[in-house]
């Protein structure tokens, strides 16, 4: 799926040969792989995480998995 939307995206973005710049091809990735939606979700989660029980490696997985 990511290599059909990439020969897309070169295609709409970089019509005519122009190299497309990284915040123009940053911005359209993540439009279309981490909506608005799941970034405040993960936000969310993330100022809601505290380690309670959990071990200090049982915490560090759950920090990195966000």
């Amino acid at each position: 799926e990511a290599n059909n939307w990439w020969k897309n995206a070169k295609q709409r973005l970089g019509a005519g040969g122009v190299a497309i710049p990284w915040e123009m091809f940053k911005r359209e990735f993540l439009v279309k792989y981490f909506p608005m939606d799941v970034k405040n979700k993960k936000v969310v989660e993330f100022m809601e995480l505290k380690q309670g029980n959990l071990s200090v490696a049982d915490y560090a997985v759950k920090f990195e998995s966000l």
